[in-house]
């Protein structure tokens, strides 16, 4: 049985925040305003996706649910955008991120509903939502980091990238060890996430099931498999964006150019 929440329930959450807002205030840390605001944006932006989902799931259309799911990878795709200090101009700035994203965690979560869930019909938004709102969610950390890294990197090692060519490596040769630093990278979070789960931290997922009186084992394998499609979304994810990006650094005639880069602020 699910325990509902009322309206007060959640006031008395929301004191937390204030509360946190007053404390900033006092100690003048100067982010009361902008917690306030993100705070209020999670209640409007969760209550409008709430009210979109249950129309969603009173009518359960495949153009609907794609529908859905491309606004999903399209808004992820700005996101790993705008977490760049230094991003790729024009078309690449945001299709990088957003055809990355496409190639995995569309890819594992179509899978997953597919071969291992095997519901009918298989694009049944309750399990197509918020599986792919799972895996895109951690698969656009793991992409934006990545290609933070490489982009900071090969800024900060234009030297060493420029002597590298001029002595004879090829592109792929001269970004190579950059390229494998910014994979790295973009695969620690979840790797720190399933390295923790069950111990340091129960994961999100499975407690709600829990919340919501699904049996633990049942949620623990629910959990287990949400946890293996992350992982391999992000890790394909963060490959395909960073090699792209690798080669973006270059061109045709084995230069490197990091005009094709500008910081977030321009």
């Amino acid at each position: 049985m699910v325990m509902e929440l009322s309206v007060l329930d959640l006031a008395l959450a929301a004191l937390l925040i204030l509360a946190l807002a007053g404390l900033s205030l006092r100690l003048g840390l100067g982010i009361e305003q902008r917690l306030v605001v993100a705070a209020a944006r999670t209640t409007i932006q969760l209550l409008l996706i709430g009210l979109v989902l249950k129309l969603l799931f009173d009518n359960a259309h495949f153009l609907w649910v794609a529908a859905m799911a491309a606004v999903m990878i399209t808004a992820a795709g700005r996101e790993v955008m705008a977490r760049q200090k230094r991003r790729f101009v024009g078309w690449w700035g945001f299709g990088l991120g957003t055809l990355s994203m496409f190639v995995s965690s569309f890819t594992v979560s179509v899978l997953a509903l597919l071969v291992v869930i095997g519901n009918t019909p298989w694009y049944a938004p309750q399990y197509a939502i918020p599986l792919l709102g799972m895996v895109l969610g951690n698969t656009m950390n793991g992409i934006a980091l990545g290609l933070d890294r490489l982009t900071q990197e090969a800024s900060a090692r234009r030297t060493v990238l420029e002597t590298r060519l001029a002595l004879g490596q090829n592109w792929n040769e001269t970004i190579a060890d950059t390229r494998r630093e910014a994979i790295r990278v973009g695969m620690i979070p979840i790797i720190n996430a399933m390295a923790a789960a069950g111990i340091v931290s129960l994961p999100g997922m499975m407690t709600g099931q829990m919340l919501a009186g699904t049996a633990p084992v049942e949620a623990v394998k629910y959990q287990i498999l949400v946890m293996f499609l992350i992982a391999g979304g992000t890790g394909f994810g963060t490959v395909v964006a960073v090699s792209l990006g690798a080669r973006r650094l270059f061109d045709e005639r084995q230069r490197l150019r990091l005009d094709r880069l500008r910081t977030g602020a321009d």
